[in-house]
């Protein structure tokens, strides 16, 4: 398996030399530049040209993309244009505020999940079932960021229970209430996010539910007089997982690629709101950075979910 692991990763390596090549010259190619309107929008064209130049957005792409990789093996990423501070420590602090609303967001959406699916296929054609079902049809067909709109204004407005903007509030003092302030203004996105995400668990579960308890299997227990709740959680809930854990290394790293949506409409100050203020400013530095980090992120996500998968399932190895 390790063997496995290591010829994985080391595959991965042209993919994102690959993958770098193609962001930086796609970075390059957009219109504009980072200096026109974020000096002064009446600044000379000459102080733009001397800035231009001394940022060496005037050599050659390929002498550009050599200088990137060179400070990159020296963990030098470069500097924000917009930001004015070295790339690895805007993002590093974006990132931590990104991780903790991905981590809450998805250990809401598997609690939400697991047991609704199990629950649905337990009582196929009964009323919870229906429920159930109208429930996923709903959010599947209602796109994300309006889901996220009414959230704010139902929860955040109309009621006021929890903050719309920011991730911590300004006047917090000490680790436990930073701690709890934190968490306060992750709720309200991470349960929205949730709600959204169990669409796909829940139908998948539910179908694998369904199968599984008319399987021969389930028929030879219930005839040796297994209890039916044993047979749910030994046999029925283990075999219905697997397609769920297959996707479960795209999910989490899709937590993180995907907060875009959430972090722009909560303003939330994560890689997401950063992604899209860097493309707005054209913040070159810090846009190749963020879309070399998520492809390195969905190329993990592809290792990861073998090896969860591999772990529920001890059947299955990766060879």
């Amino acid at each position: 398996m390790w063997k496995t692991i290591l010829r994985r990763v080391l595959i991965m390596i042209p993919e994102v030399i690959i993958l770098s090549i193609l962001v930086f010259l796609l970075a390059k190619a957009m219109p504009g530049d980072p200096f026109t309107g974020s000096i002064n929008p009446k600044a000379d064209p000459a102080q733009i040209h001397h800035l231009m130049k001394i940022n060496g957005l005037y050599d050659p792409w390929y002498q550009q993309y050599w200088n990137w990789v060179v400070h990159l093996f020296h963990g030098n990423l470069g500097n924000s244009y917009q930001y004015q501070e070295p790339v690895t420590r805007l993002i590093g602090s974006r990132a931590v505020n990104t991780l903790w609303l991905a981590l809450v967001t998805m250990i809401l959406t598997y609690a939400l999940a697991l047991p609704m699916g199990v629950f649905a296929g337990r009582h196929e054609g009964k009323l919870p079932d229906t429920v159930i079902r109208v429930y996923t049809y709903v959010t599947y067909c209602i796109p994300f960021f309006v889901i996220l709109v009414i959230g704010i204004w139902i929860f955040g407005y109309v009621l006021g229970w929890f903050p719309t903007t920011g991730s911590i509030a300004s006047d917090t003092s000490g680790w436990l209430n930073t701690i709890g302030s934190r968490f306060y203004h992750i709720m309200l996105p991470a349960i929205l996010g949730a709600l959204f995400g169990t669409v796909n668990i829940v139908q998948y579960l539910r179908s694998e539910v369904i199968d599984a308890k008319r399987s021969d299997y389930v028929r030879t227990a219930r005839a040796k007089g297994v209890p039916s709740k044993d047979i749910y959680r030994h046999h029925i809930f283990r075999n219905s997982l697997l397609p769920i854990a297959a996707f479960a290394g795209y999910s989490i790293t899709g937590l993180l690629n995907g907060s875009i949506f959430t972090e722009t409409v909560f303003s939330y100050p994560g890689m997401g709101l950063l992604f899209v203020n860097s493309i707005s400013y054209r913040d070159y530095t810090v846009i190749t950075a963020l879309v070399l980090i998520y492809g390195i992120l969905n190329l993990l996500g592809t290792l990861l979910s073998d090896i969860i998968l591999s772990i529920v399932d001890p059947r299955i190895r990766i060879e």
